[in-house]
């Protein structure tokens, strides 16, 4: 079976710690619920993830070196 999370077309994706969360929440004056979603079945998450994280997702981008985006996890 494949493992679709190590695909080199698969963006990096990390689970953001408490204080990370903090400076992201801060940064942007929003509250965790206020995040895009992320199931937690989607196959790129680490295995790792559970409902109620924040996931860290790192893309390459053309127009920015890497483009940062945030979800929260979602059964």
């Amino acid at each position: 079976m494949v493992d679709v999370s190590q695909h080199e077309l698969v963006p990096e994706h990390t689970i953001l710690d408490d204080g990370e969360l903090e400076e992201v929440l801060g940064e942007y004056d929003i509250k965790r619920t206020d995040l895009p979603k992320i199931k937690r079945a989607d196959p790129a998450l680490p295995d790792e993830a559970e409902v109620g994280d924040v996931i860290k997702i790192a893309r390459d981008s053309r127009t920015t070196d890497t483009a940062v985006v945030y979800r929260l996890v979602v059964e």
